[in-house]
């Protein structure tokens, strides 16, 4: 660190203070303490002409001092001071944009049908004699008419069902998959039947394996339109 000049321009004096000392600051002070040192001696001396221009002098030879020592490339004791601060602390984090919060909805009650076994029940009135007729006319259809009328006869007996439990529940889709069900398991129970039987029926019936296999699943749909509720 160099020496500074005197107030009045020249070169300091033996015995006279150098610019840091007429400051009170050392050497290795930082700019921020430099410009406090500056205007806390302007505050002591008050008014006076001459000492605020010795002061002013002091601050402008350590000022000048300063930018000799970067045009020689030395690196001060200050920057030095102040670089290993600024190593110490901790990055800032960037500031994350907060994200805009979405309006709550209303929630919709969700109303799904709960599943239930059906009960049993026999029909009554109009719901009783509805597959009784029907299914007795299908019944002697299959029976009597040729076997390639059987699935037509199954069709028609899985509408009259799906009729009579709509009528009787008030609700179709329950009424449909029930009526399926039911031509579904009287069809696996007439594909048993058939590996039972013997192929020379009893009461010399002549009746087609389909004939046969369509059997229980008329019955079972006659009984689920009139037991189902």
């Amino acid at each position: 660190m160099t020496q500074g000049t005197d107030p009045s321009g020249g070169p300091a004096q033996p015995g006279s203070l150098n610019p840091y000392e007429r400051l009170g600051i050392s050497p290795d002070a930082s700019f921020d303490e430099v410009q406090a040192a500056k205007q806390a001696r302007f505050a002591e001396v008050g008014e006076d002409p001459q000492a605020r221009a010795r002061i002013e002098a002091a601050y402008d030879a350590v000022l000048m001092d300063r930018l000799k020592e970067r045009q020689q490339g030395k690196v001060s004791t200050a920057a030095l001071n102040a670089s290993q601060r600024e190593a110490a602390a901790p990055a800032p984090k960037p500031a994350l944009p907060a994200m805009p919060s979405l309006p709550a909805l209303p929630r919709a009650p969700l109303n799904l049908p709960s599943a239930r076994l059906p009960s049993l029940a026999l029909a009554e009135g109009r719901e009783r004699w509805l597959p009784l007729i029907g299914g007795g006319v299908l019944l002697l259809v299959l029976l009597v008419a040729p076997a390639a009328n059987a699935e037509l006869v199954l069709a028609f007996a899985t509408v009259l069902t799906v009729i009579n439990l709509q009528r009787r529940g008030g609700r179709l889709l329950p009424a449909v998959g029930w009526s399926v069900l039911l031509l579904s398991l009287g069809l696996v129970v007439g594909g048993l039947l058939l590996r039972l039987l013997d192929p020379s029926l009893p009461l010399g019936l002549p009746l087609d394996a389909q004939q046969v296999q369509s059997l229980p699943a008329l019955l079972l749909l006659v009984l689920g339109a009139l037991l189902i509720a």
